[in-house]
C-alpha cells in the first residue's frame, strides 16, 4: 500500500483501521465510544469528506467511517466488480466484525443504497437514520439519469476519468452549490486518493451501475417500509444539480418521523460544504 503522507493530519486526525477482505484491505475510521455512528460516502469521495462530524461526534459517540474499497485509503484492486450490491457485502462484513448494535447510519451519494440496504436488511439494528442528497430507487425511465449514467458510465466518461480524474478534478466542483467552499487543500485529499490512472476503476464503474443496478435498486425500495419509521434526519444541498428537491420529496413521503433541513445554497457534497456546521444539528438529533 502506498504511502498516506499527503494527508493532512490536522484535518483528518484519525488512526487508520484495515479489514482484511478477499479483494483487499478496506480502510475505516474509528473513533470515540457509546451509541455506533456509521457513516458511508459515494463517489468519487472517501471518509475524509465525514471529518468534521467525526471530530465534533466522537466526544460522545462511536464513529465509523468506512473507505468503500477502491476510495481513500483502502485498496483498489483491477479485478473486482466495484458494483453497489458487493459494496454492501463488505460494509455488512464490518459491521459484523465490530458487533456494532442499534446503529446511526451517515449515508450521502451512493453511501445511500449502500448503508440503506443494511438497514432495510436488518432494521432491528438500525436506531436513526440521517440522509443527504442520495436516492434508493431505480431510475429506469428517468432520462435525467439515464442520460448522466449512460455518458459518465460509457467509453467517453470512462476515459475522461482514467486518464484526467475527471469526476474528481472537475465534476466535484461543478456539483456544489458553491465551489470555492473545496478549498485547494481538501480537493487535493480527493485527488491525491485517486492518483494513478489504474486505481480509478471504482469511480467509472460506479456512474455505468446507475442504470446497471436498477433491479437491485428497485427492490431495496420495495421493501422501504421497513425502515420508513426510523427517525430520520435530512439534509438536502438545494442546489445539487444530481439529487434535486424532486428526490427529496421522495423521501420526506417515506418516512412518518422525519426532520428536513434544506440548505438553499449547498450543493451535492453536503458535509464538505456546511463543514462544522453540520455538527451541532446532528448532535440535536442523537439526543432526541
Amino acid at each position: 500500500m502506498r504511502s498516506d503522507s499527503w494527508i493532512d493530519r490536522k484535518e483528518y486526525p484519525f488512526k487508520s483501521h484495515f479489514l482484511q477482505l478477499e479483494m483487499g484491505k478496506m480502510h475505516y475510521v474509528d473513533e470515540g465510544s457509546g451509541e455506533p455512528i456509521v457513516m458511508v460516502h459515494g463517489n468519487p469521495t472517501w471518509s475524509f469528506l465525514y471529518r468534521h462530524l467525526i471530530k465534533s461526534l466522537s466526544k460522545n459517540y462511536r464513529c465509523i467511517a468506512i473507505d468503500l474499497i477502491g476510495f481513500g485509503l483502502s485498496d483498489k484492486p483491477w479485478n473486482w466488480s466495484y458494483s453497489p450490491e458487493d459494496h454492501a457485502k463488505n460494509l455488512k462484513l464490518l459491521i459484523e466484525k465490530l458487533n456494532l448494535e442499534n446503529i446511526t447510519f451517515v449515508v450521502q451519494d451512493w453511501g445511500g443504497p449502500i448503508g440503506l440496504s443494511y438497514a432495510i436488511n436488518s432494521p432491528e439494528n438500525v436506531k436513526r437514520l440521517i440522509i443527504m442528497n442520495t436516492w434508493l430507487w431505480s431510475t429506469r425511465g428517468d432520462p435525467h439519469f439515464e442520460r448522466f449514467s449512460k455518458f459518465m458510465g460509457g467509453p467517453i466518461g470512462r476515459f475522461l476519468i482514467k486518464r484526467f480524474n475527471f469526476f474528481v478534478r472537475v465534476f466535484m466542483k461543478k456539483i456544489m452549490g458553491d465551489s470555492s467552499r473545496l478549498t485547494a487543500s481538501a480537493h487535493q485529499h480527493y485527488l491525491k486518493a485517486l492518483e494513478r490512472p489504474e486505481e480509478r476503476k471504482g469511480c467509472w464503474t460506479f456512474p455505468k451501475r446507475i442504470i446497471d443496478s436498477n433491479d437491485w435498486l428497485n427492490s431495496l425500495w420495495s421493501q422501504s417500509d421497513k425502515i420508513k419509521d426510523k427517525p430520520a434526519l435530512i439534509l438536502w444541498g438545494m442546489k445539487d444539480i444530481a439529487f434535486r428537491e424532486k428526490e427529496l420529496n421522495r423521501w420526506i413521503n417515506l418516512f412518518s418521523n422525519s426532520k428536513i433541513i434544506r440548505h438553499a445554497d449547498v450543493g451535492h457534497f453536503v458535509p464538505e460544504e456546511k463543514g462544522s456546521e453540520l455538527c451541532p444539528v446532528v448532535e440535536e438529533f442523537m439526543k432526541k
